[in-house]
């Protein structure tokens, strides 16, 4: 349905520019204006020709057309929200449902069972250890 709307909306809109551009200007009537024109019925413009109905019509085709693919557009989710949807699912079904653990040999391996054999206390001291070294030499004053 966008696709019918939007093919209506850029055939009248270039339907619209030609008739525009197919006008006569306002010049081309003065002669008549003054005294040269038995048309006195509609006033002194005379009425409306076809390239002014044409004209009208095609404006209103126009605006008729931009209004409802504006509300069609509103109606339907954003590109950008399908996206970012999409998104989520991929982390989701990349994500793995137990926490990845070093491979078998490596020093990571060997830090994690260190870890779970030790109880939680001295894990507790010894990351405190660590860290205090690189505090107390931070903590000299500069010369």
């Amino acid at each position: 349905m966008v696709t019918v709307l939007s093919i209506v909306h850029i055939l009248s809109a270039i339907f619209m520019i030609f008739v525009v551009l197919l006008q006569a200007g306002k010049g081309a009537g003065m002669g008549a204006a003054f005294g040269g024109s038995s048309q006195t019925m509609f006033g002194g413009g005379g009425g409306m020709s076809l390239m002014g109905k044409l004209t009208a019509t095609a404006a209103a085709v126009f605006m008729l057309s931009s209004m409802t693919l504006s509300y069609v557009s509103s109606q339907t989710d954003s590109i950008v929200d399908e996206l970012q949807e999409e998104a989520v699912q991929a982390v989701e079904e990349a994500a793995p449902t137990e926490e990845a653990k070093p491979a078998e040999g490596t020093a990571a391996s060997e830090e994690v069972k260190a870890e779970e054999k030790a109880p939680a206390g001295e894990a507790k001291a010894e990351e405190a250890e660590a860290v205090e070294p690189e505090k107390k030499t931070e903590e000299k004053p500069a010369e």
